[in-house]
């Protein structure tokens, strides 16, 4: 196994992201809507690219990314219970 440094493997996932976002940028939901039918190959590579970046980072730094994902969602429902977050914007300390 290759070990890359995570500051770079980190840089590398906001640049990805930065990409993905670019689809969107400037768009109001029905021109998203559109594009998105128009172009869903390439912001599928997009997601695809800081996907494996993410699963490498993980990997090198010998986490276990499906594992931290499903303690962070169980975290977060107690944190942001739905009867009390849905359709909100607050943060779960001003719920």
């Amino acid at each position: 196994m290759q070990f890359h440094d995570p500051k770079n493997m980190s840089i590398s996932v906001i640049i990805e992201a930065a990409e993905l976002l670019e689809h969107f940028q400037w768009k109001t939901k029905e021109e998203v809507k559109i594009y998105v039918e128009e172009n869903k190959e390439e912001i599928q590579e997009e997601i695809a690219d800081i996907a494996l970046y993410l699963f490498e980072l993980a990997d090198n730094l010998e986490i276990d990314l499906l594992n931290a994902m499903k303690k962070k969602l169980e975290k977060n429902s107690k944190k942001y219970p739905v009867e009390k977050a849905k359709g909100k914007h607050t943060k779960y300390n001003k719920l």
